[in-house]
Order: structure tokens, then C-alpha cells, then sequence
């Protein structure tokens, strides 16, 4: 429960027993929210309650750091320490006179104390003193207006806490860290996003005021865009919000230069304009911060906070970590996180390690020398380098560091600094479309020049080359310019149209950088949306499929493939990015292309992927994000690749290419971060590996390792040509369970016309829960009035070796994806053969299932091929051959194919089983498999086809759980099968069911967030086993698989269960929707011995590994 919602509702449980005193009643309940917040402090803070008289009468509370609380061991603690944080008063909640009142009539312990935080419980005033030793009122917080208002809240507390509780517990937390000293940037990077907070919520409460509405018309001409429904509004007002405390921040940073040795000299945040010298920066914080803006929005209070907090600042202290850790970067990065994570992540605003920066620029430097005929690299007067993305500037910081190392290495002159400080202004270049990072871009870039003797001269308009526009847009000039807009202020005109000479006028020959991960939210450039267009179709490749072309990253790579192939006709391009292009199904055309325009292409796979290899390397061990830093360990989801593309002024081709053998290379683990620093520092050489990229999967950009013929073979769906996607509930929680019966009387409840919308989504939130795209209310009228099809309670391959119920609604969007083309294909004898084109992670094997199949049979989603395909499907016109009943679902290829083997049709279905059951199939063709649908190899012998589908026949056994199979889950158990999964009760001797012995508490799984079932790490005790027989067939090591602390599953070997089939652990994914916490019930007996098929299943899939790799070697051999 929130901590605002737990106080509330302790409030309110104390003032209904109509007993309470005003005060002293409810101290524990404040005394409790104020440990709350100070125990994730640091030092940790706690509130003590009935502080003794130390000369000023005895406060309600004193707040006391940790390191004040003296060792238990010592007998006699020191008395008289005042409480560091300083104290509460506390008033009863009828009292608000205190609120408005003379700052030094609020409390009687501010002259003693210092600092007192006054409370009725609902209102919060903070007393402080001024510089003259006055009272002065720091900071307040109101939760409602009147003690009436304040009951509303208490009736409703978690709808109190979704709406206040965050910013209450923000404003405590501010209150006990007030007296803390500030000498960290990350400490005042929080403080200022809190405050940032704070403001942002004054500004989206008075957002229909017309007071931003100038500046809001006046972006969105200059950077050609608009902000657009409800996102574009909160990022309008995020960016706002964000713009003016960071014009604050490099304000006091640039005033503190020039006032040091002047330790008590305050800084007024109102005069931060005359240090912000260049004209942008200061047009957008003088349309920003004025009267007639701040006012209106209520912030005027909030930014006045933010500059006491500024004063409160160490200067010395400060400045020393600032300079000394290049905080500029980390501070940007830090406040995001703390002000707004979700933009941040919207944004893909990641802060680039700077090894990263450093291995990027020293690499393009070495180019330029090594491939382009330029000795001097970026210190070359005509090199002219471009970051499309800049953010804070660590780009552009880190070219200008390498030409005046160049400079330097040359000799060096008294013209050194003027010289670095001209490529600063005139040809290296930087673009931002997000005022605040442009804000902290001009501080860092200026800092940097003064601390390297070149300052700028702000009295003659010098300014570094970054510019506040869309680096997307505005490369070519408009045949019919636009009428300018009369509101557009001078500032940004002048800044679009330098922005957009740089564009089209100069010589670009680097473009380098960390474009953005994701679109912005609630922007539209229509510009932007034909970019990638060359992309979409390809020469010799196959043609792009998906949707990765819309990734935002890809059209910063296509207007720096322009700018340097079809402008500069020479030049580098350099990007760190999302690598999913490398070997997409949608960049078939990206690469095609990059392979026809560049000389040389090098590739570093920095990996760190979550869905594709579980940020995990090849040999098990972890394999974190490069992103990963200090403030954000968990650095960024997909993984990434440093891209190094050169373009020769002349270049040969050969086959229609110019750059037939790319360069690649891997990095993995914990170690790449100091691997590409020794790379970038030249103690270490990089070592790539040649690419011969094949036109058949596409050009992929990663090393692809297939079987000799594999390429020829054909694919699924050449031979299989009718496919479904699996059904797609989304709403699994109502239309989906393991019972029957509970099915039953859900589905009988909702078509229940006597039964309310309301009383429904009370029962089941999730079916009546409103969507853009669902109409829950609508839907429900209209079925309700038609009434319930029967026989639509059917069994569902809900997940490998799950198959529970569905309900299947063939009309409205009850399911979201309810296939009603694939639903006719179910019926007794119709196996479904489930696949995918492209998988998350690694490869899986196949799947063979009768019952209507889900999506996430697959985890990016699964297709459903069927051995037949019943009359009167639309895809019927396919088939050539006289039909019986239910013709097989065979491709004029696969027809053919079968003349010479005339038999059943179900030959080459269960024979392509077979083959991808194969682990050395996966093995040798891991490359092709990873990056388009598996290919069949087609034996000329009929004995090799017969042999391969009779395999396929006993694998698709094993997989169809609604059967038995003889030896293995009936009959005479097979000896090697008999001693594995079987339940025990730990110390031996009988379960009893009826006594909870079968409940599932072991911890395998447990509800997320939206009631989403996530896995737990349960209890398997692991051991050798003694049997020789079991060792060489799974292995020495087998678990005991735990329900309980009573009941447990008896030596389960670790291969069968680390078996996973479609990306899950079979067992242990069966077992996390199991728990009782989610199950709501124990296990039954059969679904107890379930437990034990399964393991008996899988282990015998694994057995005939041997065979299957047989199998595939001779079909291979014989194909």
C-alpha cells in the first residue's frame, strides 16, 4: 500500500472510534509516513515524538539523522544534540490559522531550532531563516483547502494517493534533506527534478490558461512539427518545465564562475537571463520566465525553492566533483530520471558512456586518416562533423578534445586555442530538438572552451555551432517557402535559418552520434515520414516485412546515408544505435543498400540484449547493457551495435556491390567497456571478422552460419501455404482457465442480462475495462442481446504443454484476435504444425498441437500451419488436386514434390517435425534460422522420406498432450522413463490431498503488475545421480523439483528441466501459473502426475536426439 494512502486510512480508522484527540492521537500515523520517507535517505533520518525541552518548550518531534543515534553498547547517551533535521509541530487538523499567518507567529521554535516543519496533518508549512537571520517560509504543501475537503480525502484515500501521494511524499523528502549539505551534483540534479516535478503539475492543473500558447506555435513553426493530443500536450509542458530549470541551472553555473571568492553572495534566479549569452538560450528563457508566464501557472513559488536550493549549494565542494566527473553529462541524465522516467524512456534519452564517445570519435578519426587521405583527421580545416542528435554535447566535447590533442601533437601554437575555438563556431556542428538538453549542450561546449583557453566572446555574439532544430527536416530548400508566422519570435527564426544554411550549405563530411531509441510522443513531421522510403524495397534481397522501418533511429541513418552519399559523394558516418537492423526482416532494403554505397562497413556487437539473449553471454555469464552506468544500472533493453560506415569519393563495385566483405566483431560481458577503451586509447587492436552476407536471408550484417544447401531448401510456407496466427484474448484473465466449471460461470455471468456492467466489472475488471479499440460496455450490450453461442467453450494450446479453456466469440472484439478464419480448421485428426518467422532469442523447435492455438505459444508470436484444410476456406483456390473431404494443405511446389512418393499427404509434415526437432540442425543453421522462417530439406529417396516422417509421427506424439503414449504417460513405463518425476513426500510415507499436501507454495510464481503472472524461483534441490544409465542419456545432474515444504517431485534431470520449446521452460512455466497464490486452489492429483507426464514426455523427446540427428544427416545427404 502507498504510504500516503496507509497514513490517510489511519487517520481516518482513528477519528471514526470518535474518541481521538485533536493532536497527540494521530502522531504515530504522521510519525510513521515521516520514517517512511527518511528511511530511504542517506544518512537515514528519524522522527523521534515528544522531543525534550532543550530551552524552547518540547516539540511534537525532533528529526534526527542515523549517524545522531548513539551504538547500544554505550550506557549513557549524549544529551542536549539538537535533532540535525530540525523538529515538527503539529497542530490539529481544524487549525490552519498557522498557514496564513505572520512567518514568525507560525512556530515558537523556529529561533531555537532553526527549522521547523508545521502540520495539521493535511496542510505543511516549512520554517526557516533568511540571510539576516529572519523567520522566512521555505516551502509549503496543501492536501486540501478546508478540514471538509480533508474528509473527502480520508473517505478516499488510494484516490487521495494516486493523485497526491507522490508529491507529498516528494515534499517530506525535501523537507529532511533541506538542512543536508549539497556538494553532489547527482543531490542537486534530484532536488531541481523534484522541484521540476512540482512546477509541472502547476502547469498541467492550469493548462487551458493561453499563457504558453505563443511559445507553444512558435516551437512547433521553428523545428517543424506539432504537438499533437494529449502526449504531444505533456511533452509540450514537460519540455517547458524542464527548459526553464535548466536555464536556471546553467544560469547559476556561469554566475557562480563569476562570482567566485564571493561565498555569500546569493544568486537571484530572476536575473538568470544576463548570464545566459547566447541569444537562443536567452530568447527561450526570456519567453519562458517572465512575469506574465509564470504567474498564471502558479511556478513564480516553486522556482523561488529552486534557487534557495542553489544557494544552499557548496560551491567548492560542488564544483571540484563537477569538473573533475564532467558532471554536466551526468547531471543531465540524473535530473530526466529523477523528473520524468517514463518521458525519459519514451524519448530513448540515453547518456553515451564516454568510452563510447571516445572509441566512436577516435575511430572516425583513424578513418579519415587511414581511408579518406586526410593525415590530420578531425583536425583537418575542411573536415566538416555533424551529431544529428547532440543531447548535452559529449560528441562535439569529445572532436574538439581530439583535434587540439592533434594541435598539440603537431607542436602546438600560441593560435591553438583560437584555432579549436573557430572549429567550435564553424564546422563542428551540432543539432537538438529538445530545448533543455540544447540549454546544457551551449553551457558544456562554453565551459569546455574556457577551460581549454579559448573562451567565447559573448560581446560579439560568438556562439558554438549547436542549434535548436530537427535535424530531420530542412536538408532541402522549400519550392514555395512558407509565410512567415507574425508570432515567430526573431530568436527563432534566426536559429532556423542558421540551422538550415549548415543543412544545405556546408560540406558535411562526418556525421556521428547516438541517435534516439523512440519516437516522440505526440509529434508529427510529415517531413520525417518519407524518409526511409528508400528502404522499403530492395534489388536482389528479399523484400523488407514488419514494422522496424518506423523505428526513429532508421531515419536518422537514412539522412546521414543521404547527406554523405548523395551530397558530400565522400564521408563518414558513425552511429551507436539499436542493432536490430543488422539482421531485421524489415531492413533487408537498408542493407542491400549500404552494401551498394559504402567502401567499408565495420560493425561492433555490443550486445546486451533483454529479449534476445536475456542480457546474457554464449557461456552463461552476464552480459550487461553498455549503457548500463553508475545512476542507471539497468542501462537500456535491446541491444546495440556501433556502426562505422565509409563512403570513398571513388569506389569499385563488384556483383552490384561496393562493400562485399564487411567487417564485424562481438563484445560480451562486464569487460566490453574496458575492451573498447583500450580500443579507443590504441593500447589494443581491434580484430574483425570478414562477412560474405548472403542475398538470400537478406544481406544480414552478423555473422550467419547455415549447412551447405540450406539456402536452397524451401521454406514453411512454401511448402505449407495456408497459416493463422494463434488466437490473441487479451483479456486471458476472463476468457481463458485451467477449470472448466469457473469458465462456465464467468461466460454464463456476463451474457446474464439481469446482471449490471457494473456488478460484472466488479467481478472481472479486465472484460469491462473501456480501450480506444475496445468498446467493453457496446460489446456486451450486443452480445448479451443475441445471447451465448454454445459449443464455444473449447480446449486451447494455451502455452507448451498447457492446454486449458477458452471461451471463442466469433464476433465483436470480446477477443482481440479471435481468427475466426483458423477457427474451421480445428477438428479431430487436424494437427496444427507451430512455428515462427523470426524469434525473440534464440531459435525454438516446433511445436504439434490439435486445439485451437494461442499467439504466445511463441513469445513474439506464434503461426499455426494444419496438416488439412477444410473445404470452403477461402485459401482452397490454392490446390490444384481433385480433393477429398479435407485436402492437405499442400503448395503446388509440395504437390509436385509428392508425385513421385505417392502415400500419405501427412509424409512431409511430420518428416519437417522431424527435421527441426533435430539439435543439430538448429546447431548448423542458426544464422538462417535466426533470421527468416526454417527451411525443409526434401530427400530424392522415398526410404530417407518414410524413415524422417515416422520420427516426425513419434515427436508429434510427445508434443500432443491430450493423448497418451504408450510407454511413456500408459502401459509398460520404458525402464529409463519409470524413475523420473515421480511425487514423493520428503522423509517418505503417503500425501493427503484433503490436507493441503498438494498445494502449490514453493514460490514458482506470483501476480505482476496487471495481474500478469511472472515466474519465481521456487525450490529445486540439485544432485548427482548414481544411475549410469540416466547419466549418459540427461546427464549427471537431476533436481527435486519442490511443491512444498511437504511434497516434491522426485529426480527430474537438469536437461529435461531446462527443455524449452517456443522460448519457456516448460515445467517450470507450467508450475509458475500454478502457485496457489495464482491458482487460488492446491494441485489436484492429475494434475500432480501432469507434472510427471511432462517429465516423462520431454525426457523421451530427448532420448531420440541421436535419432533425429541421424535422421537429418541422411536427409541432408540425400536432398
Amino acid at each position: 500500500m502507498h504510504p500516503v494512502e496507509q497514513y490517510l486510512k489511519n487517520l481516518s480508522e482513528i477519528h471514526c472510534t470518535g474518541g481521538a484527540t485533536a493532536e497527540t492521537s494521530y502522531y504515530a500515523r504522521l510519525e510513521t509516513l515521516l520514517n517512511e520517507v527518511g528511511a530511504k535517505l542517506k544518512p537515514k533520518v528519524r522522527a523521534v515524538a515528544q522531543l525534550a525541552n532543550m530551552g524552547a518548550g518540547s516539540p511534537d518531534f525532533g528529526l534526527f539523522t542515523a549517524n545522531q543515534f548513539q551504538k547500544a553498547k554505550d550506557d549513557k547517551p549524549l544529551k542536549g544534540v539538537p535533532p540535525e533535521r530540525g523538529v515538527v509541530e503539529v497542530k490539529g487538523w481544524t487549525d490552519d490559522s498557522f498557514v496564513t499567518a505572520k512567518t514568525e507567529q507560525v512556530s515558537k521554535y523556529w529561533k531555537h531550532y532553526g527549522l521547523v516543519l508545521v502540520t495539521n496533518y493535511r496542510d505543511f508549512v516549512l520554517i526557516g531563516r533568511d540571510e539576516a537571520g529572519q523567520p522566512l517560509r521555505l516551502e509549503t504543501y496543501r492536501m486540501a483547502d478546508s478540514e471538509k475537503e480533508f474528509r473527502v480525502l480520508l473517505a478516499h484515500p488510494r484516490k487521495a494517493a494516486d493523485t497526491q501521494g507522490e508529491r507529498l511524499l516528494e515534499f517530506l523528502r525535501r523537507v529532511l534533506l533541506y538542512e543536508a549539505a549539497l556538494t553532489n551534483p547527482e543531490d542537486l540534479a534530484w532536488f531541481l527534478a523534484s522541484y521540476a516535478r512540482e512546477a509541472r503539475h502547476r502547469v498541467e492543473f492550469f493548462a487551458t490558461l493561453p499563457a504558453l500558447d505563443g511559445l507553444r506555435k512558435a516551437l512547433e513553426e521553428a523545428l517543424g512539427m506539432t504537438f499533437e493530443g494529449d502526449k504531444g500536450e505533456h511533452f509540450f509542458q514537460a519540455t517547458f518545465v524542464q527548459t526553464l530549470f535548466y536555464g536556471i541551472f546553467s544560469s547559476w553555473v556561469l554566475w557562480c564562475r563569476e562570482h567566485q571568492g564571493q561565498p555569500n553572495t546569493p544568486f537571484d534566479w530572476q536575473k538568470a537571463a544576463w548570464t545566459l549569452h547566447v541569444p537562443m538560450v536567452k530568447s527561450l528563457f526570456d519567453q519562458i520566465a517572465t512575469p506574465t508566464k509564470l504567474k498564471p501557472l502558479d511556478i513564480e513559488e516553486v522556482l523561488d525553492w529552486a534557487g534557495a536550493a542553489l544557494n544552499r549549494v557548496d560551491r567548492t565542494a560542488f564544483f571540484a566533483k563537477f569538473e573533475e566527473e564532467h558532471a554536466v553529462q551526468y547531471f543531465y541524465e540524473p535530473f530526466l530520471n529523477a523528473y520524468d522516467p517514463e518521458l525519459r524512456k519514451e524519448l530513448g534519452v540515453w547518456y553515451t558512456p564516454p568510452e563510447i564517445v571516445r572509441y566512436q570519435v577516435e575511430r572516425v578519426d583513424r578513418v579519415l586518416r587511414e581511408e579518406l587521405n586526410l593525415p590530420d583527421g578531425l583536425a583537418d580545416d575542411n573536415v566538416v562533423v555533424l551529431d544529428p542528435c547532440c543531447g548535452t554535447g559529449a560528441y562535439l566535447v569529445e572532436t574538439l578534445k581530439r583535434i587540439h590533442k592533434t594541435l598539440k601533437e603537431k607542436g602546438g601554437s600560441a593560435l591553438t586555442a583560437q584555432k579549436l575555438k573557430t572549429a567550435a563556431m564553424k564546422r563542428v556542428f551540432g543539432f537538438e530538438i529538445l530545448p533543455a538538453p540544447f540549454v546544457v549542450a551551449h553551457l558544456q561546449l562554453g565551459l569546455m572552451l574556457r577551460q581549454l583557453g579559448a573562451p567565447l566572446d559573448h560581446d560579439t555574439d560568438q556562439r558554438a555551432g549547436v542549434y535548436l532544430t530537427n535535424a530531420l527536416t530542412g536538408w532541402e530548400p522549400l519550392k514555395k517557402p512558407k509565410d512567415e508566422i507574425p508570432g515567430l519570435y526573431p530568436e527563432l527564426r534566426e536559429e532556423r535559418d542558421a540551422a538550415n544554411k549548415v543543412k544545405q550549405e556546408a560540406p558535411i563530411l562526418v556525421i556521428l552520434g547516438n541517435p534516439p531509441y523512440n519516437g516522440y510522443a505526440g509529434f508529427a513531421m510529415e517531413e520525417e515520414r518519407d524518409l526511409v522510403t528508400a528502404y522499403r524495397t530492395t534489388k536482389r534481397a528479399p523484400k523488407p516485412e514488419g514494422q522496424g522501418l518506423n523505428d526513429l533511429y532508421i531515419r536518422f541513418f537514412r539522412m546521414a546515408e543521404r547527406r554523405i552519399v548523395e551530397k558530400s559523394g565522400k564521408g563518414v558516418v558513425c552511429y551507436i544505435s539499436n542493432y536490430s537492423w543488422l539482421e531485421g526482416l524489415s531492413h533487408t532494403g537498408m542493407r542491400e543498400r549500404y552494401l551498394e554505397v559504402f567502401d567499408r562497413v565495420w560493425i561492433d556487437c555490443l550486445n546486451g540484449d533483454k529479449y534476445k539473449t536475456g542480457k546474457l553471454t554464449p557461456w552463461g555469464e552476464s552480459d550487461p547493457s553498455i549503457f548500463s552506468t553508475d545512476s542507471n544500472r539497468e542501462g537500456i533493453q535491446v541491444g546495440t551495435a556501433i556502426s562505422l560506415l565509409v563512403r570513398k569519393e571513388k569506389g569499385a563495385m563488384k556483383d552490384g556491390l561496393r562493400c562485399g566483405a564487411p567487417r564485424f566483431r562481438h563484445l560480451w560481458g562486464k569487460a566490453k567497456h574496458a575492451e573498447i577503451l583500450r580500443n579507443a586509447t590504441g593500447q589494443e587492436k581491434a580484430k574483425y571478422e570478414l562477412l560474405s552476407p548472403s542475398v538470400e536471408i537478406g544481406y544480414p550484417l552478423m555473422p550467419a552460419q547455415v549447412d551447405a544447401g540450406y539456402l536452397t531448401w524451401p521454406q514453411l510456407p512454401k511448402l505449407f501455404p495456408v497459416s493463422f496466427p494463434g488466437v490473441k484474448t487479451s483479456r486471458d484473465e476472463f476468457l481463458v482457465d485451467i477449470d472448466r466449471a469457473a469458465l462456465e460461470e464467468r461466460i454464463g455471468a456476463y451474457f446474464d442480462p439481469s446482471l449490471s456492467h457494473e456488478e460484472i466489472a466488479r467481478r472481472w475488471p479486465s472484460v469491462m475495462e473501456e480501450r480506444e479499440q475496445y468498446k467493453a460496455r457496446k460489446i456486451r450490450d450486443y452480445l448479451v442481446r443475441r445471447g451465448r453461442t454454445k459449443g464455444h467453450i473449447v480446449r486451447y494450446a494455451y502455452r507448451p504443454f498447457d492446454v486449458r479453456w477458452l471461451y471463442w466469440e466469433p464476433e465483436t472484439d470480446l477477443l482481440d484476435r479471435e481468427r475466426s478464419e483458423y477457427f474451421p480448421q480445428v477438428f479431430e485428426g487436424n494437427y496444427c504444425l507451430v512455428s515462427q518467422q523470426k524469434p525473440r532469442r534464440d531459435w525454438s523447435r516446433p511445436q504439434c498441437v490439435m486445439p485451437i492455438g494461442c499467439l504466445d505459444l511463441f513469445d513474439r508470436g506464434a503461426t499455426c500451419f494444419p496438416l488439412l484444410v477444410r473445404q470452403g476456406h477461402s485459401a482452397n483456390d490454392l490446390f490444384s488436386m481433385e480433393a477429398e473431404e479435407n485436402p492437405p494443405n499442400a503448395s503446388p511446389l509440395l504437390q509436385e514434390y509428392s508425385k513421385q512418393f505417392p502415400a500419405s499427404p501427412d509424409l512431409v509434415f511430420h518428416h519437417a517435425i522431424a527435421i527441426m526437432h533435430a539439435a543439430i540442425y538448429n546447431q548448423n543453421n542458426a544464422g538462417g534460422l535466426r533470421q527468416d522462417w526454417p527451411r525443409i530439406p526434401l530427400p530424392a529417396k522415398k526410404k530417407a522420406l518414410l524413415d524422417s516422417a515416422a520420427l516426425g509421427r513419434r515427436v508429434a506424439a510427445l508434443l500432443d498432450t491430450e493423448k497418451p503414449v504408450d510407454g511413456v504417460t500408459c502401459g509398460k513405463i520404458d525402464a529409463r522413463l519409470k524413475p523420473l518425476g515421480v511425487i514423493r513426500k520428503a522423509g517418505g510415507g503417503a500425501l493427503d490431498p484433503g490436507a493441503g499436501a498438494l498445494e502449490l507454495t514453493a514460490g514458482w510464481g506470483h501476480g505482476g503488475k496487471g495481474g500478469v503472472c511472472m515466474p519465481g524461483r521456487g525450490k529445486a534441490e540439485e544432485r548427482e545421480t548414481k544411475d549410469e544409465g540416466q547419466t549418459k542419456a540427461f546427464g549427471d545432474a537431476t533436481l527435486d523439483i519442490y511443491l512444498n515444504g511437504e511434497a516434491y517431485w522426485e529426480n527430474v534431470p537438469l536437461a529435461v528441466w531446462d527443455y524449452t520449446i517456443g522460448g519457456y521452460q516448460v515445467i517450470k512455466k507450467w508450475l509458475s501459473y500454478r502457485e496457489k497464490t495464482m491458482l487460488g486452489r492446491g494441485l489436484t492429483m492429475e494434475e500432480t502426475e501432469y507434472v510427471t507426464e511432462m517429465v516423462r514426455r520431454i525426457a523421451a523427446l530427448i532420448l531420440l536426439q541421436p535419432e533425429l540427428d541421424a535422421n537429418y544427416q541422411t536427409v541432408k545427404a540425400e536432398t
